[in-house]
């Protein structure tokens, strides 16, 4: 077996500590009777450096969850709160999931998250059992993979491991067979991450959160000045999430349960539980079967993140002018637009003649500052 530590593209990176045991909570992963690997992503277990483990050593990492070489010592199941369905939740946060590990990617320089999704109980578990099905995850398998091919910025279902107990739900004949996920992303600072600070009344970790942001995932405001951080990030925050609105839209995607909590600051979508594809063109269609009032339907889903970044906002306030935080939320029309218009040109395959979106932000985020 290959040690990963010898692999020269793996580049152990854990930041988030950083923050302070103010938002995480140190778990452990549940102690499984069982682990078969269902799912493998080599592509990408390639591109960060992890390809050369053999199974053994996927499943002692990925399955038990043995630290990976200078990561993250122990499990962090994050904080945060958040709007579901637009009423607001303060007893949220990782209830069946944790960030694993942390990891520069060679390619582009992002910083990358190992995060899980069914490796057990946490504090914030709220009676659950902290576990994935089996279904569900190889649901998340086929989201990702699909929405990768079609262009829209997403994370990635790095590991899928069938794990041996039965589990009952409602939702689908039980008992079920069940599973861990670890799942790829950039970053897992979500819009909730801010409204729990905002809420306790915690203007310095709302600061610090706002530098955490900028240091690591939007360093080109490295420069902007204390005072205009907040809304610097937040308009970079407004481009990336009308960008992935536009993607949504444009590869016919329903993500279903749009929430505060499962947006995140870098526009990278994640987190898939009750999706869908449109059969047809529908803009009323749901994915959720709970979501009676089509508050997430498909055609709704630009508003919808739209009202969260809002909510965004609204947590920065303490720190930050109104009227600046105003006008970085008005970025967000004519951005999505732009963004629909060459997503969509790019799905039928012609060419927008423009620039692509991401230099489009990027033009609009040197303006905004």
């Amino acid at each position: 077996m290959t040690r990963c530590d010898s692999l020269p593209d793996y580049r152990p990176e854990p930041l988030h500590h950083l923050l302070g045991d103010e938002f995480f909570d140190v778990v452990e992963s549940a102690d499984f009777p069982r682990h078969v690997i269902r799912h493998r992503n080599d592509r990408w277990a390639e591109r960060v450096g992890l390809n050369d483990l053999d199974d053994e050593g996927w499943i002692r990492h990925f399955g038990a969850f043995e630290p990976l070489p200078d990561n993250v010592p122990r499990p962090l199941a994050l904080r945060y709160h958040g709007h579901q369905f637009r009423n607001y939740n303060p007893d949220l946060g990782d209830g069946r999931g944790f960030l694993f590990a942390q990891l520069r990617d060679p390619v582009d320089g992002r910083l990358l998250d190992l995060g899980t999704k069914g490796s057990g109980e946490t504090p914030w578990s709220r009676g659950g059992d902290g576990r994935l099905t089996l279904k569900g995850g190889v649901r998340e398998v086929l989201a990702t993979a699909q929405l990768e091919a079609l262009g829209v910025y997403t994370s990635k279902t790095f590991s899928l491991i069938e794990t041996g107990e039965s589990l009952i739900r409602g939702d689908e004949p039980s008992p079920t067979r069940s599973s861990v996920m670890v799942r790829l992303s950039h970053s897992h600072i979500r819009f909730g991450t801010f409204q729990r600070q905002a809420y306790l009344g915690r203007e310095g970790n709302i600061r610090k959160l706002v530098d955490h942001s900028i240091a690591y995932y939007y360093p080109e405001l490295a420069e902007v000045s204390s005072v205009e951080r907040p809304a610097s990030l937040l308009r970079a925050v407004v481009l990336a999430s009308a960008e992935l609105a536009a993607a949504w839209m444009a590869a016919g995607f329903v993500h279903g349960v749009l929430n505060t909590d499962n947006l995140n600051i870098t526009g990278e979508s994640f987190d898939y539980g009750p999706y869908r594809f449109l059969p047809k063109l529908d803009p009323g269609f749901t994915a959720a079967y709970f979501d009676q009032s089509g508050l997430y339907a498909y055609g709704r889903q630009p508003e919808a993140v739209a009202w969260n970044l809002q909510r965004l906002a609204e947590a920065l306030l303490p720190i930050a002018e109104r009227a600046d935080l105003v006008s970085a939320l008005e970025a967000y029309a004519e951005s999505y637009s732009r963004a629909f218009r060459i997503a969509m040109m790019s799905r039928l395959g012609l060419d927008a003649r423009s620039k692509r979106s991401s230099e489009l932000r990027q033009d609009e985020l040197i303006e905004g500052v």
